[in-house]
């Protein structure tokens, strides 16, 4: 899995050609080539044995597909993750659980109702999924420490991303845990973000998003619920405010409307049931755009969206008519720039340059 080129289909088709993982590698520099790919070598064993010493070190654990404490759910995916890093108490695994998703630049109204929905599913013994990004996802998963709550990270279990929440993301591992299917120490890039999502809804027997704009990762995770069979709910918003555009076309095109915690055990069947069909059509979500930019296109919109904003905000809307380029091209390189800390998303669609405050003698960054 973590030798260049092999993907999670790639890995199961060797290992179902092969018979193990060792006849796999060996037969990978040969597969490689006659591919066109000259001078292939897999992962060094070395890499391997280092990612499971810093494992170790973090008190994280290493569960994979067919083992015990791999999550059964995961088995409905389609690219069920052959390797998870768990950090925390495995028991938040044991109970039934609802995903809470939505945005990161949640309104109070959006962060009260996720608290409220969380406790609410919580104290009738769900365990809260999310992915401990700022707004929606931290205010459920603060709610419910006592409870237990699960974080599914884009980067490493070991990378707490963003750093804001840092201390929530350790608040949580005495109950909760964190999960993730990447390389301990690896940084969360904007290409895993989709990837995190999937294991969001994955791991839940419903999502729920509360605050989704028209495009957003909010409904990248409700399209991979439905495509696993989940049953997507959303809560209803304002129609004048962007942040509630996704939740409001959800609903209308079959998501149940959620008003509390009844409302969504009441979709539910019984725990002990199979998991539910979707009632909405995959086509109601719009699938992510390709990827068709070279690294120097990438590299060119980059230094145009930063010669263009200030520390002063500018509408988002309002930056992509000024760079004249499609919004399903610059909207993926603003997330790599506010992921590299370089942009700041802020309330009502505003984006500006992230600015540093000056570092005092003997005192760290705010």
């Amino acid at each position: 899995m973590r030798s260049r080129r092999v993907g999670i289909a790639t890995f199961y088709r060797l290992i179902a050609e092969h018979g193990s993982a060792e006849a796999a590698l060996e037969a990978l520099p040969g597969i490689a080539a006659a591919a066109g790919v000259a001078g292939y070598a897999p992962c060094p064993e070395g890499v391997a044995r280092a990612e499971l010493r810093a494992g170790r070190d973090a008190g994280a654990r290493l569960v994979c597909v067919g083992g015990p404490g791999y999550p059964q759910d995961l088995l409905d995916l389609d690219d069920p993750p052959p390797l998870l890093w768990i950090k925390g108490n495995p028991a938040a695994l044991d109970a039934p659980r609802i995903a809470v998703v939505g945005a990161r630049n949640a309104s109070s109204l959006g962060t009260r109702m996720a608290r409220a929905l969380a406790a609410e599913l919580a104290a009738e013994g769900y365990v809260i999924v999310s992915g401990l990004a700022r707004g929606v996802d931290a205010a459920a998963h603060s709610a419910v420490l006592d409870h237990g709550t699960i974080a599914v990270m884009a980067g490493g279990v070991d990378m707490l991303y963003p750093a804001e929440n840092a201390a929530l993301a350790e608040a949580l591992l005495d109950k909760g845990l964190r999960l993730s299917e990447q390389p301990m120490g690896l940084q969360p890039q904007a290409r895993h973000f989709p990837h995190r999502n999937r294991l969001v809804s994955g791991l839940a027997r419903a999502v729920v998003v509360i605050e989704a704009a028209g495009r957003s990762g909010s409904l990248i995770t409700a399209r991979a619920a439905l495509d696993q069979g989940r049953e997507v709910m959303a809560v209803p918003g304002h129609p004048m405010d962007g942040r509630s555009a996704g939740c409001n076309m959800l609903i209308r095109d079959g998501a149940r409307l959620v008003r509390n915690a009844a409302d969504v055990i009441e979709a539910l069947p019984p725990r002990d049931a199979p998991v539910p069909q979707p009632r909405l059509p995959l086509e109601a979500i719009p699938a992510p755009p390709p990827e068709r930019r070279s690294l120097q296109e990438t590299a060119a919109l980059h230094g145009a969206i930063l010669s263009r904003l200030s520390p002063s905000p500018l509408a988002e809307d309002q930056l992509i008519r000024d760079l004249g380029a499609p919004a399903r091209e610059v909207t993926p390189v603003l997330v790599d720039l506010e992921l590299s800390g370089e942009v700041e998303r802020q309330a009502g669609g505003l984006l500006s340059l992230r600015t540093r405050a000056p570092q005092a003698s003997g005192a760290g960054h705010s």
